[in-house]
């Protein structure tokens, strides 16, 4: 099964380079590729272009995901590999679109070596993984895989008050028949997401791993409700300040999390009226929680909430708390990972405390990953960093996998 180029296309580091500029901040260095903003519809663009630029058919489904169908695009049994192109506010140019990029050079690599294959092959763009807009991870997948209700991305707004539906609707995509797309996920075989690491787990002989198992996780909503007053005429004694009761909690937070041996943060947060001189009336603090195991996570949360309300009654402040999102633990297909490991010649496994949407597609479809060696370690920052040869070793490890899977 082989389809003609339409015309040479662009290798790794050309696409490398044709991404980079794409939604990044002259100031911070960092990128703004939000759901549905100038920058996603730039990327999304770009995605088209190398799609059709190798003779692939496109496709755009019901949830805003994009796809590149090498085959047959209702055929069974289909190899899937991608990720997502959008970022964290200020985020790294790494995290997602590593994965697309080296997707389409891995097929460029199979192709050069004459390859043959038997089942249908698609890449994909998963829309808003990272929930920078609305607040939700993993937006497209979710919904395909019905974890995500349209009723619920309907009522998704973004720090303007937009609904989901209406941003989507402004970027030119049709958002009344999102929702489960279970018939597409029923003819895909297996799908294997290749990702920058997240961490400082693969050594210097080692610039390729695989995902073992991705920690459960979720993101809570902290609302510390207090009484707005004078900063400079109210006493102390007389405040009911819902930032103290705030600052207090995230305190605790790290204690909590450190005594479980769990990661607990606290990384946004929006105020009312959100003046210097004034008390705030209202605090809301995002939480993004993490633990080995679903029970750990549960009981640093709980303690978490309980330290709150403690302090809160103490600081006369009202505190609700929300769950806005969650995943349990995901195992990753183990036959499926094992394939890769051994296809990739006993590359090591590595656990994840982050979110992909190979995690939420666990569910539905045999999943697995594959990560590439990132030496700083760092990652939702400009910082986040992969050298070029450890990226091309990773498109040669993902080519050798997609040939093992789709070429026998």
């Amino acid at each position: 099964m082989t389809l003609p180029f339409a015309a040479r296309p662009a290798g790794f580091e050309e696409m490398w380079a044709e991404l980079l500029p794409v939604g990044r901040s002259a100031s911070s260095g960092g990128y703004r590729r939000h759901a549905w903003n100038a920058a996603d519809a730039e990327c999304r663009a770009w995605f088209e272009e190398q799609a059709r630029s190798r003779g692939l058919a496109y496709e755009l489904d019901r949830n805003g995901n994009q796809w590149a169908w090498l085959g047959d695009p209702q055929g069974q049994g289909a190899i899937v590999t991608g990720s997502h192109l959008d970022s964290v506010p200020d985020g790294g140019a790494f995290d997602g679109p590593l994965g697309v990029v080296s997707s389409f050079a891995a097929l460029d690599e199979l192709r050069a070596r004459g390859a043959e294959f038997s089942k249908p092959l698609a890449i994909v763009n998963f829309g808003d993984e990272e929930g920078a807009r609305f607040g939700v991870a993993c937006v497209g997948s979710r919904l395909s895989a019905g974890l995500l209700t349209q009723e619920q991305a309907y009522e998704l707004r973004d720090a303007n008050g937009l609904r989901l539906p209406d941003a989507m609707e402004r970027a030119g995509q049709d958002p009344s028949a999102i929702g489960a797309d279970a018939e597409r996920l029923a003819r895909i075989g297996a799908f294997v997401e290749l990702h920058v690491e997240q961490g400082r787990y693969l050594d210097e002989d080692q610039p390729v791993g695989v995902a073992g198992a991705i920690w459960p996780h979720g993101r809570w909503r902290f609302d510390f409700h207090g009484e707005a007053n004078h900063a400079g005429t109210t006493r102390l004694v007389d405040r009911h300040d819902p930032m103290l009761t705030y600052a207090t909690t995230v305190l605790a937070a790290r204690k909590k999390a450190r005594q479980a041996g769990a990661l607990a943060t606290f990384g946004k947060i929006a105020v009312e009226p959100n003046g210097t001189n004034a008390i705030a009336s209202l605090v809301r603090g995002w939480l993004d929680s993490r633990a080995a195991d679903e029970a750990t996570l549960a009981a640093v949360v709980e303690q978490i909430h309980q330290a709150a309300a403690e302090r809160g009654e103490r600081d006369g402040v009202k505190v609700e708390l929300v769950r806005e999102s969650y995943t349990p633990v995901v195992d990753f297909d183990v036959p499926l990972r094992d394939r890769l490991v051994a296809a990739l010649g006993g590359a090591p496994v590595l656990p994840t405390g982050a979110g992909h949407d190979a995690g939420i597609l666990a569910s539905a479809v045999p999943t697995a990953m594959l990560f590439v060696r990132n030496p700083s370690g760092v990652s939702h920052s400009p910082a986040e960093h992969a050298e070029v040869a450890d990226c091309l070793a990773g498109v040669a490890a993902l080519a050798d996998v997609l040939e093992d899977l789709a070429c026998q």
